[in-house]
């Protein structure tokens, strides 16, 4: 199955869907470090080439249209920034907003499904007009905003399309969204995230979002009920005051995946161990009010890119010890899942932004495969 990745980044989501069966016609990334870093692991997201299959400029300068009925899926994460808590939140009056461009590429390529995501920001309450907005671009691609429009007029028409009854003939999507916590996925990170995913119309599959695999509620079990969690580490067991185990017995869930499960088998950066890619000590982590670091044994703090520059608190670790230092490069991608062999080349800094702005490769996966069978069984 053919796919285009847009705003691919550092190649979370490029490599989930690439793990998942799909080979990229190309990515479409305008920062120039992160293309960098698409570059070297080229092989990984199945693409052909290091350099020609992937575009690294302005995505409003890429006509898609060679590209009608040739792909199966587009994805990719359109900027965060004008959505994100963290930032500035200007929404619509950020430049950077790129969901009309997705809405582009998808009336230009007409793939049989998408996946975009995005953070929790987006459905803010006083985003609602505007994330509503989105959604109808989405779900009717075709009807693109003249330059005479602004967002508001656009929206009229779009609701008056959407509500009319017109709209048996042309391109549209059936859209759904939903805001997920990827440790409830096994990422061993509380990250929360809006995926919107969307199939054409034609296409003759019941899709719905993947369901939960991992609880908080077993991992507290597995440490305070059974003391399972510390023998698994060698620990001491550890209690809570006042736990009491659920009711009805055991989950059927896996327990959420901490830090300590997901960097137990790398030896510390001190040791200089050169023989692990992007494992290398960064001096300079300190605790100060509000930036905590993450603890060893729950899902890491959300790992940020940081507006500028890295964000001390969400991408600092506490050792056993209580004392603090910062993810290593290798250590905060696999947080984000990305397999040991994924190599991120540019400075810690930088990688540590591409690394904050990713999707979690596993969750990614998870989603991506549940649009490929879908694919796959279409009309079955």
């Amino acid at each position: 199955m053919q796919s285009i990745e847009l705003f691919a980044g550092g190649g979370g989501l490029a490599l989930a869907t690439a793990k998942s069966g799909f080979t990229h016609s190309f990515l479409v990334e305008w920062d120039k470090d992160s293309a960098t870093t698409l570059a070297e692991n080229f092989q990984s997201l199945s693409l052909q080439n290091a350099v020609s299959s992937i575009y690294n400029g302005d995505i409003q300068n890429v006509d898609f249209s060679e590209y009608d009925g040739k792909i199966d899926l587009l994805s990719g994460g359109p900027p965060c920034q004008p959505f994100s808590i963290g930032g500035k939140a200007r929404g619509f009056n950020d430049k950077r907003d790129m969901f009309p461009q997705a809405a582009r590429a998808l009336s230009e390529t007409r793939p049989k499904a998408f996946i975009f995501e995005n953070v929790r920001g987006l459905l803010r309450k006083n985003f609602s007009r505007y994330f509503n907005y989105i959604i109808l671009q989405l779900t009717y691609p075709e009807i693109m905003r003249k330059q005479d429009q602004n967002w508001e007029e656009h929206l009229s028409i779009l609701e008056r399309h959407h509500t009319g009854g017109t709209h048996t003939e042309g391109l549209k999507y059936n859209v759904v969204f939903r805001l997920v916590n990827a440790a409830d996925y096994g990422v061993p990170q509380k990250r929360e995230r809006v995926f919107i995913v969307g199939f054409r119309n034609d296409i003759q599959g019941n899709w719905s979002f993947p369901e939960a695999t991992h609880s908080k509620e077993v991992l507290d079990y597995e440490k305070y009920g059974t003391g399972e969690y510390w023998e698994r580490h060698s620990l001491k067991r550890q209690y809570a005051k006042n736990y009491a185990p659920p009711l009805f017995g055991r989950s059927q869930k896996k327990p959420w995946v901490t830090v300590r499960d997901a960097l137990s088998d790398l030896p510390s950066p001190l040791s200089k161990n050169g023989a692990i890619p992007n494992h290398l000590f960064q001096p300079g982590a300190k605790i100060y009010a509000g930036h905590t670091g993450s603890l060893l044994d729950e899902p890491s703090k959300t790992i940020k890119a940081g507006a500028h520059g890295v964000p001390g608190g969400e991408n600092m670790l506490v050792l056993d010890d209580g004392t603090v230092r910062y993810y290593t490069v290798r250590e905060a991608a696999r947080i984000q899942t990305f397999p040991d062999d994924y190599i991120f080349p540019c400075s810690w800094t930088e990688s540590m932004r591409q690394i904050g702005n990713a999707v979690p490769v596993r969750l990614g996966k998870i989603v991506a495969d549940s649009v490929a069978r879908t694919l796959k069984n279409e009309g079955k």
